[in-house]
Parts: structure tokens; sequence; C-alpha cells
């Protein structure tokens, strides 16, 4: 489904990703883990295209999109989660959603889109018409993840669900993503906890200062002593 071959990325003179080679099949959820600064993000912003490769190449269902515009990967279905959710803090939960179906000008499928993702995140319902500003840090998460939803993406990429939420929200994202998962979508996931990131996903990556050093099933990279040394804390 999606095939990143020798990716390089540079931002000047400082080489952000070094020959990153990456495979996700369809209904899989992939993790990318890595330290700070290890290029994780800018791997989903290339894909995204805001930043573009200088070398090598990124096919989705097997065609090149390196390079294309993004509103162009949107509309092959490909949506972002960015980090820190970048919602439309001076708009309400409704708009917020409405925007995330610019594409689709069929008023009918687009209110059955909100009750879908109303249905997955129940909370979003009762505040739709509360400004995005003034959710909390987890309900912002839910709508950033509930506006990507709109574009109705095959392919979801989800930049640091989880950071800054409470223990107990960090446990309630994951299962919404499992859940997203398990309705056809598939997910390439980039998360600081690598300890709930492996746990949900098929395979994993592990980044180092922009090269993939290590890859294979969750349940391997987590019971992997260097994985388990430098990301898990153990």
């Amino acid at each position: 489904m999606l095939r990143l071959k020798d990716l390089h990325v540079s931002y000047g003179s400082v080489r952000a990703l070094r020959g990153v080679n990456l495979d996700l099949e369809r209904g899989e959820i992939v993790t990318l883990i890595g330290a700070n600064g290890a290029g994780k993000s800018t791997t989903l912003n290339t894909i995204i295209g805001l930043v573009r490769p200088s070398g090598g190449s990124i096919e989705y269902n097997g065609k090149p999109i390196g390079g294309k515009p993004t509103h162009g990967i949107v509309a092959d279905k490909i949506s972002l989660v960015p980090e820190a959710r970048r919602i439309f803090l001076n708009l309400t939960v409704r708009e917020n959603l409405e925007i995330g179906a610019f594409l689709n000008k069929d008023n009918a499928k687009i209110e059955t889109l909100k009750g879908e993702v109303f249905t997955l995140f129940p909370r979003l319902k009762e505040r739709q018409g509360q400004i995005g500003g003034t959710l909390s840090g987890g309900e912002q998460q839910m709508l950033a993840i509930a506006r990507a939803l709109m574009q109705e993406p095959d392919l979801l990429l989800l930049d640091e669900p989880s950071l800054g939420l409470a223990p107990n929200l960090v446990q309630e994202i994951f299962a919404k993503i499992k859940d997203i998962n398990s309705r056809g979508t598939s997910i390439l996931l980039v998360e600081q906890n690598a300890f709930q990131a492996l746990k949900i996903a098929h395979r994993g990556y592990v980044l180092v200062n922009g090269e993939i050093v290590l890859s294979g099933k969750g349940a391997d990279l987590a019971a992997d002593p260097a994985v388990q040394k430098a990301y898990l804390g153990k």
C-alpha cells in the first residue's frame, strides 16, 4: 500500500532522513519509534507532501506520490493528524469537522461522516457546538483524529497522538486507534510512547538519526533487549 524506498530529506545542510526504507500493507498498524530529532515527523510530513524529498521515492498503491502537492495526496485518501493537534481553536467542534471534509461536496455524506465520528468519539457529539480552544487536551486530540477521519482516509498518519495526555487518556486514545484500524483504515503511527505503540502495532521500525536501524513485528521489537533499554526503560 505504502512504500518508501531509499528516502532522503535535507533541511539545508542538515540531513534529516538518510535512505529510509519502509513498507506498510493494507490493514496494518505500523509504528515508527525513535528519540526526539530522529526524523519521525519528517517522515510523515514528507509522505503527506509538506516536505519535499531530496532523494528516493514514495509509492502509494503502486503509484509515485513523492513531490505531489498535499491537497492531491489528501485526495488520494491519505490523512495526517499532526503533532500538537493543530485544530482550529477559534472554531466549534462541528466547524472543525466540516473543514476536515472540505473535499466532499455531498452534504448528506458529510452528515453521515459526522455521525460516524460521533459514534467513535461520543464526547465530541456532546461538545459539537463548543469552541475548540476550550476543549481539554484529550478532547482536542480526539477532535484532531476525527477531523482527519472526515476525509475518509484509507491511510491515516498519526504524529505523537499521546503527547501531553494523562495516562488514562493515553489508554483511551490507543484503544480508539485500534478501533479505527479494525474498521478498515491502515495506520502509520509515530509515537514516543514506544511501549503502547508496539503493543498495538502489527510491525514497527526504529529510526535513529534519520536511518532505520531495526524493524520487525511489534511484539518482537518490544522483546528486543536493545529496544527495551533505549525506549522501554528496561
